[in-house]
């Protein structure tokens, strides 16, 4: 599929970077069309699964007659049935999505990492989808598989402006019912939500047999709170500005990063998904080169 370059966010060098590389999922897919991703249903592809006793009624062409020969017992092969992907992008669109200190927005990032992927799903033949996730913008694109519909994810992506707050917790839980079938939900957010309502959020796709995977986007000044006078903090999902002096409020604030991040870090530990937290001054070809190197089956 031969796609043309017209966002600014999509960078030429950084694709050729990784079009060696293949986005894998994690768990069986369910698609409509013959791809490269293992499918929860049995069917005839070169990969072989397993063995099974023959019982009346199966394709004798799929016999083992080696097995026979040394069991004297009839075995069936069976094989993984490949099929296509479905990449949900969720991108967080709320106003603090916006905050950038050094140039670069945590929301330019997102476009960066989602529309590399999108690019790079639709070139190995799988279906992209977008899902906005802000309350005062809320976009839903489910996914297709085609050029066109892959110019309209990236265009949408491009267009978004970060306001109001986080609709992610409503768009997630969404997504899990909707999307009827088996699917890679990439989610791309600063997570300013209680770790709790994010659990919830990723036990209920886990259930609904979806492959989760998470970039936490992190501005290095959030984590260092290196403020050296009075200052005046903003609310960028629409609350109260507060002055405060961080010589003051830095031990609290620490401590309550602290509590944040390990409440999160146990999230993940019992939901078991695919999490990255990501500093946005990281390079974003680095970051997705070891997100789709950690996906690679390992060969036996």
């Amino acid at each position: 599929m031969a796609l043309q370059l017209k966002r600014d966010y999509l960078n030429q060098k950084v694709l050729e970077r990784l079009s060696t590389l293949e986005l894998h999922a994690r768990l069986p897919m369910i698609g409509s069309v013959s791809g490269k991703h293992r499918s929860p249903i049995r069917g005839s592809s070169l990969e072989f699964a397993e063995y099974r006793k023959y019982v009346p009624g199966d394709d004798t062409r799929r016999l083992d007659w080696r097995a026979y020969a040394r069991n004297d017992r009839y075995y069936i092969k069976e094989f993984e049935a490949d099929t296509n992907l479905r990449l949900c992008l969720t991108v967080d669109t709320s106003g603090s999505m916006g905050f950038a200190l050094n140039g670069m927005s945590k929301l330019d990032y997102a476009r960066r990492i989602g529309g590399t992927l999108a690019y790079i799903a639709a070139l190995q033949g799988d279906a992209v989808g977008l899902y906005c996730a802000g309350t005062e913008f809320h976009r839903e694109i489910p996914p297709k598989r085609s050029a066109t519909h892959l110019s309209t994810v990236l265009d949408e992506l491009g267009a978004v402006e970060p306001s109001g707050e986080t609709g992610l917790a409503e768009v997630l839980h969404q997504i899990a019912e909707r999307v009827p079938q088996r699917a890679m939900i990439v989610i791309i957010s600063d997570l300013f939500i209680d770790p709790e309502v994010v659990r919830n959020c990723f036990e209920h796709l886990r259930f609904r047999k979806h492959d989760v995977a998470v970039f936490h986007l992190i501005e290095q000044n959030e984590l260092d709170f290196e403020f050296d006078r009075p200052i005046r903090f903003v609310d960028m999902e629409g609350g109260e500005p507060v002055l405060a002096d961080p010589t003051i409020i830095g031990v609290q604030y620490r401590r309550a990063l602290e509590d944040y991040l390990e409440s999160m870090n146990e999230v993940i530990r019992s939901t078991e998904i695919d999490y990255h937290r990501v500093c946005i001054h990281e390079d974003f070809g680095d970051v997705l080169a070891k997100f789709l190197l950690g996906r690679t089956p390992k060969k036996v």
